[in-house]
């Protein structure tokens, strides 16, 4: 079995993005994108807390919602170091259902993109859309492959190494599988190794999916959905027109 970001995925997640690590600006973006916001906020995709203390210590009720217990641990632990408090929820993002409605919705960071498939991705937006109050935002993240890159090219293996300040090491080996241009659909799988003195500890797969979409193609998803008075911004630059294709485009979009 293929573990869904499983214990050594989270910890070389949050060794590599720990919290409050910015990445391109975005804590700084989405802090002030929310600052308004008096009701509560969702982080969709919570992951070890990454944004979500960052927001949570500038003031702001935020709740998180992921489908990794691993993940969600992390979180809560890091919470605990700093005092703070935060719902969290374990649950698919396609299919849940909260106690509250919320005032904006997050997803930030390239997340969205991990929804396997098409349909799956709608069910999640839907679902978004029916924990909002009306004129609640959602605003999400999205990329574009690097299509000239070599991680496009099936069988193609990569390792990486990440030396922990425990001493321990944790060695990541990703090989594409899959490449469908046609349905803009790519997956490896990723084999952690954790090593201990030249001891192996731990050993974890990962099938690592991601699906990608077109600027105009997104914008009518959200529509199709119901969303409203949507906005794309390119680079964390609110209202910036995007003008090419490596850029990080952020949707904002109203119930």
């Amino acid at each position: 079995m293929f573990s869904y970001y499983g214990a050594l995925n989270s910890e070389v997640y949050e060794f590599t993005k720990p919290v409050g690590h910015s990445i391109n600006g975005d804590i700084e973006y989405y802090r002030e994108r929310l600052q308004s916001c008096g009701g509560r906020i969702l982080e969709a995709g919570v992951g070890t807390g990454r944004m979500l203390i960052p927001l949570l210590e500038a003031g702001m009720t935020v709740d998180g919602i992921d489908y990794s217990p691993e993940m969600l641990a992390v979180c809560r632990t890091r919470m605990a170091e700093r005092s703070l408090n935060a719902e969290l929820y374990e649950g698919n993002l396609q299919h849940f259902s909260l106690p509250h409605k919320y005032e904006a919705i997050v997803m930030p960071t390239g997340s969205f993109l991990l929804i396997e498939k098409r349909e799956e991705s709608i069910n999640a937006m839907k679902c978004m859309y029916e924990h909002l109050v009306p004129g609640g935002r959602f605003i999400v993240d999205i990329f574009l492959p690097d299509y000239t890159g070599t991680d496009f090219a099936c069988g193609n293996v990569y390792t990486t190494t990440h030396e922990l300040p425990s001493g321990d090491v944790i060695t990541m080996e990703q090989k594409v599988v899959e490449v469908d241009f046609l349905r803009q659909h790519w997956v490896s799988y990723l084999k952690y190794e954790k090593w201990r003195k030249g001891n192996l500890l731990q050993t974890e797969l990962q099938r690592f999916a991601l699906r990608w979409y077109g600027i105009e193609e997104f914008r009518l998803l959200l529509e199709s959905v119901g969303f409203k008075d949507i906005v794309c911004s390119a680079n964390y630059q609110y209202g910036a027109e995007p003008d090419h294709e490596k850029q990080t485009f952020t949707f904002e979009a109203r119930k």
